[in-house]
C-alpha cells in the first residue's frame, strides 16, 4: 500500500511527524510536490515526484500514472481541496472537498455560516485587481476592522485598520506585492484567542483540547505564545463544534481558531489540518498518543478507537522568539533539548545565523520555537522563562 503525500515546502510536521508515522505503519510513501529539490535534499531516501500540486488535475494524473493509491493525504493549508478531490476521484477516504474549500476560502466560510444562521460576521470581499477606493466607498464596514487575504495563512498580511483611508492604503500595499490575491475585510471580533484541536473519522470526533494564544500588539496578529488548554468549558466547546458541523468539518485533523467574548465563541478561521508550528509535535508528546498514525489511519479507511487513551495530567507551552527588526541574524542559540525539574524542553531554531530577512509582521518573523511539557503549569512556565532569559539573538541592519 502506498500513501501519496501532497506538499509544498518541507515542514517539521512532515519530517518529524508524518514520515516517521508512515514508517511505523509499515506503508510506503511518495511525496508529490512542486519543490522536489528541497524535499530530496532533506529526504534523500524518499520517493519524491515533481507535480503541480496546486492543480487537482495534475495530482490525479500523476498518481494515476504510478498505479492505484492506498491514500492521498496532505497537511498543507493550501492543498486540502486538491487532496480531497484526488481522494474522491480514486474512491478513497478523505475530506469532503466542499468543506475543504469553504474553510480555506474565508469569504465563503463567512457566507456559509451566515446562510446557516450559525454566526454572522460583517465582511466584504475585494477581488484581485479591484480598486479598494471604489469597493469600500459605501458606508457599512465597522471600524476598526481586520483585513486579510481570502486564502491566507500564518498571519500573512493580516492587519487591523482603523478607518477607510488606512484600509484603502493597506489594500493597495498588498495588491502591489500580491497582485493575484483576493482580500477579505471583516469586523474585528473582540475577546481572548483560543484554538480547538479535533480528530475525526466521520463517525466519531475526538476533542484533543486546544491552546490559549497570545498575539502581538496591534496592528498585527503574530502568535507569540501557545499555552495548552486540556478542556474548554463545555458551552464554549459546543458552540465551536456546532460551527464546525455547519461547515461540514469532521474528518481527519482540524485546527480551529476562535475568540471568546462574554461567553460567546466565534470562529476566526478554520485550518482543516493538524495544528502547525510544532504544536502537533508537542500534542503527540503531551497526550502520549500516536497522533500522526491516527491521522493517517483515517485516510487509510481505518476507524478511530472510541477512546484514544490520552493523558490528561500534563501542562504545555510553546513560545516563539520573534525578530523585531529587518536585518541579518548574527547570533542565535543552537538547537537544544533540556530536562529541568521534570519539564522536558526543546528548542529548535527557525533561522540560520547569517540569514537576512525583512520584517514581515507575520509568523515568518519567528526566530525559533520553544516547546515544553511537564506535570504542572507553574513548572513549565518557570522552565521556559529561565531558558529564554538565558538566550541571546542579535540582528544587525
Amino acid at each position: 500500500m502506498r500513501v501519496y503525500l501532497l506538499a509544498l515546502n518541507p515542514t517539521d510536521s512532515v519530517t518529524e511527524g508524518f514520515l516517521p508515522a508512515v514508517d511505523r505503519l509499515g506503508i510506503d510513501a511518495t511525496v508529490l510536490t512542486d519543490q522536489p529539490a528541497a524535499h530530496r535534499a532533506r529526504h534523500p531516501d524518499l520517493e519524491v515526484l515533481d507535480c503541480e500540486v496546486r492543480d487537482f488535475r495534475a495530482v490525479i494524473s500523476r498518481i494515476s500514472a504510478q498505479g492505484p493509491p492506498g491514500a492521498v493525504f496532505t497537511n498543507s493549508d493550501h492543498l486540502q481541496t486538491q487532496a480531497a478531490l484526488a481522494a474522491d476521484y480514486f474512491g478513497l477516504p478523505g475530506k469532503d472537498w466542499r468543506a475543504a474549500l469553504r474553510t480555506k476560502d474565508k469569504a465563503e466560510m463567512r457566507r456559509h455560516l451566515d446562510a446557516r444562521a450559525v454566526d454572522t460576521v460583517r465582511s466584504a470581499e475585494l477581488s484581485a485587481g479591484q480598486d479598494p477606493e471604489v469597493a469600500f466607498a459605501a458606508p457599512g464596514l465597522p471600524y476598526p476592522c481586520v483585513m486579510k487575504p481570502r486564502e491566507g495563512v500564518a498571519s500573512e498580511d493580516v492587519v487591523l485598520v482603523g478607518d477607510r483611508a488606512e484600509l484603502v492604503r493597506r489594500c493597495r500595499e498588498i495588491q502591489a506585492r500580491r497582485p493575484g490575491a483576493a482580500l477579505v475585510v471583516e469586523e474585528f471580533l473582540p475577546g481572548e484567542l483560543y484554538t480547538l484541536e479535533t480528530l475525526g473519522d466521520g463517525r466519531v470526533r475526538h476533542v484533543l483540547g486546544g491552546f490559549h494564544t497570545q498575539v502581538s500588539k496591534p496592528p498585527y496578529f503574530i502568535e507569540e505564545r501557545m499555552t495548552y488548554v486540556p478542556e474548554h468549558p463545555r458551552p464554549i466547546r459546543d458552540q465551536v463544534l456546532a460551527q464546525l458541523d455547519a461547515l461540514g468539518v469532521g474528518f481527519g485533523a482540524c485546527h480551529t481558531e476562535f475568540v471568546v467574548h462574554e461567553g460567546r465563541a466565534r470562529i476566526v478561521e478554520v485550518n482543516y489540518r493538524a495544528v502547525g508550528d510544532q504544536c502537533d509535535l508537542l500534542l503527540a508528546e503531551l497526550l502520549d498518543i500516536p497522533l500522526f498514525e491516527h491521522i493517517l489511519r483515517t485516510h487509510l479507511g481505518e476507524p478511530l478507537p472510541d477512546d484514544l487513551g490520552v493523558r490528561t495530567d500534563g501542562a504545555a507551552r510553546l513560545d516563539y522568539p520573534c525578530a523585531d527588526r529587518a536585518g541579518t541574524l548574527v547570533a542565535a542559540p543552537a538547537a537544544a533539548d533540556v530536562r529541568d525539574g521534570g519539564v522536558r524542553l526543546t528548542y529548535r531554531p527557525l533561522r540560520e545565523v547569517g540569514e537576512r530577512h525583512e520584517l514581515h509582521g507575520t509568523n515568518r518573523d519567528f526566530l525559533g520555537v520553544v516547546r515544553a511539557t511537564g506535570a504542572d503549569r507553574e513548572r513549565v512556565d518557570r522552565a521556559v522563562t529561565a531558558f529564554l532569559s538565558a538566550q541571546h539573538w542579535e540582528i544587525t541592519p
